[in-house]
């Protein structure tokens, strides 16, 4: 991509303003800074006349996730709640914290909780086996069908999820349309594929800048469908909402095909179900050095935490004592997805002064202080200072996604971002099984307690990252960050 292209996706003074730390400094400047940021390095789509990048997909898929998963929630709350003969008024709690909670209102949410863990299970240990199919087949094949397979995949499942409402079918149905997105890839998918793309058509100087960006896309559009999502479930209910979750899936997939160019040479010959794609993801694992490992480590730990509490923060809010509505709980997760956006503006203004990885440690120290908040939350105001302080919480996943980046070669970036999407899908995994586990079984002693128990795993990534920068400085000063 030329440097116009370039500045059409990213302002010109970010891209131009390196941290030093970002810098080869094993002999290859010269080598890498001739490097073109995005040339294609094969056939294009159809004409197009714009400079365009993946992040219009990114936007456009993560807008109808983002919608749809705070709403499938309060739907699965109101369809439990209904066949169990609960009233939903929660006046049990809400108005007295000391009063003794509800056991039907307590049935209900971990009956929730657990369709949300099996629905979760079901989704991604597909998407465990695909995304890693279709990520290291992107090498080959090219980047633009990772990027329509998994949003017509996400079609789909909102179909059978308007079918469910519709036909008042019994809730396992959801579990239906969630195997069959995992099919296609899923989110992640989606994920990998942009990803890729930006490794693709960046040099090494940009790219945790370039990686920033592509989060704080999810970012605003996670935090516009969730205030979207919470007053337009309020004024019609859940059938509308989901009728533009389906509309926004089939855009993005149109877009890609029509307008984002590749980025690599498509091979006609390239076969998707063969062992290779999956031995490629492993075998960089198995060669990779220890930072390799030991990144992806903390990748794991990072994103299984916040995979893990994000949909707890709905039910937590659902019940007493804080008993939120609809309104407020998207103005939660809008808080919540704002940060994504803050954490970019951080990011920018910490690398003046501090290499990446103290970037990633201070976002670490971001998101425990709000988890502790989160524990003790009992009042509105309480859990919007939990948000406020998590403002710096995404800043670790961009520098931990650029330093696994560079630690491998430029045409190993697809095998690498495949591995790095099945990670995330095992992440989502762990968390969902975990944290939607963890959450009934110490309601009865602590409501709070899985917040807690997330900022006590977020220390073991911090320790990694801490001793990993310290070692490589008493070695060379500037090696953790080629």
């Amino acid at each position: 991509m030329d440097e116009p292209d370039t500045a059409a996706i990213v302002p010109g003074d970010l891209l131009g303003a390196a941290s030093e730390d970002e810098r080869p400094t094993d002999g290859r400047e010269g080598e890498e800074a001739g490097e073109e940021a995005g040339a294609p390095t094969g056939a294009g789509p159809p004409p197009c006349p714009l400079p365009v990048s993946v992040e219009p997909v990114l936007f456009l898929s993560m807008f109808s996730v983002a919608l749809q998963a705070p709403l499938c929630t309060q739907y699965l709350w109101d369809r439990i709640s209904e066949d169990l003969g609960y009233n939903g008024t929660k006046s049990s709690g809400c108005g007295n914290s000391s009063a003794e909670p509800d056991p039907v209102q307590k049935e209900v949410e971990t009956l929730t909780a657990h369709w949300n863990l099996y629905i979760s299970l079901g989704g991604f240990l597909v998407g465990m086996l695909v995304v890693p199919l279709l990520g290291s087949w992107s090498d080959a094949a090219g980047r633009r069908l990772v990027l329509v397979l998994p949003n017509l995949g996400l079609a789909l499942q909102a179909a059978v999820y308007l079918a469910v409402m519709y036909l008042r079918l019994p809730v396992a149905c959801f579990l239906a349309g969630r195997l069959l997105s995992g099919l296609s890839g899923d989110f992640n998918a989606v994920l990998a594929g942009c990803f890729a793309y930006v490794a693709d058509v960046s040099d090494r100087r940009s790219r945790t800048l370039r990686v920033a960006v592509l989060e704080a896309c999810l970012g605003v559009s996670g935090m516009l469908a969730s205030i979207i999502g919470g007053q337009w479930r309020r004024a019609q209910g859940y059938i509308n909402p989901f009728w533009l979750v389906l509309a926004t899936n089939l855009v993005s997939a149109l877009y890609a095909y029509l307008f984002v160019h590749e980025s690599v040479r498509p091979d006609p010959g390239a076969t998707l179900l063969t062992a290779h794609h999956h031995k490629a993801v492993w075998r960089l694992y198995w060669t990779g050095g220890v930072r390799l490992r030991l990144y992806a480590l903390c990748f794991f730990l990072v994103v299984t935490v916040h995979f893990g509490c994000r949909e707890l923060y709905v039910l937590y809010e659902l019940s007493a004592p804080l008993c939120w509505g609809p309104a407020l709980i998207g103005y939660g997760s809008a808080a919540q997805h704002l940060a994504y956006l803050s954490s970019l503006l951080g990011l920018r203004l910490l690398q003046r002064c501090l290499v990446d990885s103290w970037v990633a440690l201070a976002g670490l120290a971001s998101n425990v202080t709000g988890l502790l908040v989160f524990s003790v939350a009992d009042s509105t105001q309480l859990m919007f200072t939990g948000y406020a302080l998590c403002f710096l919480f995404m800043a670790a996943t961009p520098v931990l996604r650029s330093k696994l980046s560079k630690l491998v070669d430029p045409s190993e970036q697809g095998a690498l971002f495949a591995s790095v999407a099945c990670i995330e899908s095992f992440s989502y995994l762990v968390g969902s099984s975990v944290f939607n586990s963890l959450y009934p079984a110490t309601l009865h002693f602590m409501k709070g307690f899985p917040f807690l128990f997330a900022a006590a795993v977020l220390f073991i990534p911090a320790g990694i990252m801490g001793a990993v920068q310290c070692s490589d400085r008493r070695r060379e000063p500037s090696a953790s960050d080629r």
